[in-house]
Formats: C-alpha cells, structure tokens, sequence
C-alpha cells in the first residue's frame, strides 16, 4: 500500500488506486501517514477532527471513525489483511507502512540526500531533485481538511518544495544548463516574487545567457517589490550578484 499527499489524497495497491471518501476519514489517514509506524494519540487525532466543535463522545467517534476507514480500505482493495495497516495501541494509532510507501516522506528524503551531497554531484542532485519534485501533483494534502497536523504539514512541504526548487537550480546552473533553466526560474520568480533566491538564480542564468539588461531589470524590480511590501533592501547574497553583473564578472569556463 502506498498514500499518496502531494495533492489529492489517494491510496494505491498494486494496480488499484483508490480515493477514501469522507474528509475526516482523509484527515486520519493523513495524520498517520505523516508520521508512518509512530503512533499519533487519539487527543491529538481528535483535535484533528473536530478542533474545538467536539461531539459528545469525541473518543468514540473517533473509534468508529477509524472502523470505518478500515471497512474502506479492505473493500476497495479486496484485502481483509490490509485493514490491519491501521495499527490500535494504548496510545492511539499508528499507519503500517515504511516511510518510502508515502510520496511525502519519500520526496523529504529525496531533498535530504541532494542537499547532502552539496557541490560535490551536480549530476547526482538534479536526478535525486527532479524525482522528488516530481512526486508533486497539487498542493500537499489538498483534501485532508484544516486540522492542525494537516496545516502544519502542508506549511511545512510547501517551504521544502520551494527550497528543493532552489538545490535544482543550483545544481543545474553548476552543470551549466543556464539557458535551460531561464524559462522555469521566471515562471517560480513570478509566481514568488519576493523570494530572493530565486532572483538571484534568475540573473545569474539571464546574465550567462548574454542577457544582461534583462538581468538588471529583474533585479531592479525584485528591489521595488521587497521596498514597497515589505520595507526591505535586497539582502547580502542578491546584491553581491547584482554587483557582480555590473562588474561584468566573467561566466566561468565551460557555462
């Protein structure tokens, strides 16, 4: 069995793949897939469930709720043993599965073993990055619902997506691929405007594209954007790139 959070949330067995109806059965399934064999307690589960709003007997509910989940998953798959994927312990529950069986987990520890890798492997990062990323179908956990464990995830994958964005880039600006990249960078540089590194990826890959006037327009307005919504200069690593592209710093060989 495999869950999929990296956009709607499925569930795969083989050749079957499988929606779970309900959001708060979702949210459960959620909850426990974020943190594969640990246990999540059933406080916290229930606050997952219904926050503040709760029924009169939240812990039963919540029993009921995961039977129901388990009736869910043996039927759609014809699998009466896979119900036990959804382990009870005195403290709560917890999910069965290896973290790999989870795209989240899966594209976490893809990110985690390129970042490592720093410089040393530009070829290795962009194979590791690319399939990480493209573990990504819509935004992370996109009908789980708005418990807190949820939200919490959901900030969290969103910031790492972006920051395996900005390894990529790096990794295939070092490979030299600065005219591939361009098109890509001003696409996530619009949609972030306010993120410098992508500006500063950006102006590098326009600047060893021969593209140097459009690489101090970026700049120019990345400044006025930062200056006029948050009250910002462009910090250290921007304006050393930009001074950099004023100076005409030679591209280094082989980019």
């Amino acid at each position: 069995m495999k869950v999929r959070l990296l956009g709607s949330l499925e569930l795969t067995d083989g050749h079957i793949t499988f929606k779970i109806p309900g959001e708060k059965l979702r949210a459960i399934v959620a909850a426990l897939a974020l943190s594969p064999n640990r246990p999540v307690s059933r406080n916290d589960l229930i606050d997952e469930l219904w926050g503040e709003d709760l029924p009169r007997n939240a812990e039963n509910s919540l029993q009921g709720h995961v039977a129901r989940l388990r009736r869910v998953i043996e039927s759609r798959t014809g699998h009466d043993g896979l119900r036990e994927m959804i382990r009870t312990s005195g403290f709560g529950y917890a999910l069965a599965l290896p973290e790999s069986d989870v795209d989240a987990c899966l594209f976490e520890s893809l990110v985690r073993e390129a970042t490592a890798l720093g410089r040393s492997d530009p070829d290795r990062s962009v194979r590791l990055l690319t399939e990480a990323l493209s573990l990504w179908r819509g935004p992370a956990l996109l009908d789980a619902g708005q418990g807190l464990i949820s939200r919490m995830a959901y900030t969290r994958l969103t910031e790492f997506r972006l920051t395996a964005y900005e390894h990529l880039f790096d990794a295939e600006l070092a490979r030299g691929l600065h005219r591939e990249v361009v098109t890509e960078l001003q696409q996530l540089h619009a949609q972030y405007p306010l993120r410098e590194r992508f500006c500063e990826q950006l102006i590098t890959a326009l600047y060893r594209s021969g593209r140097q006037a459009e690489a101090l327009d970026a700049y120019h307005r990345t400044r006025q954007r930062l200056s006029h919504h948050l009250g910002l200069e462009p910090g250290e690593a921007l304006r050393a790139r930009f001074e950099g592209i004023l100076r005409q710093e030679p591209v280094p060989a082989g980019r």
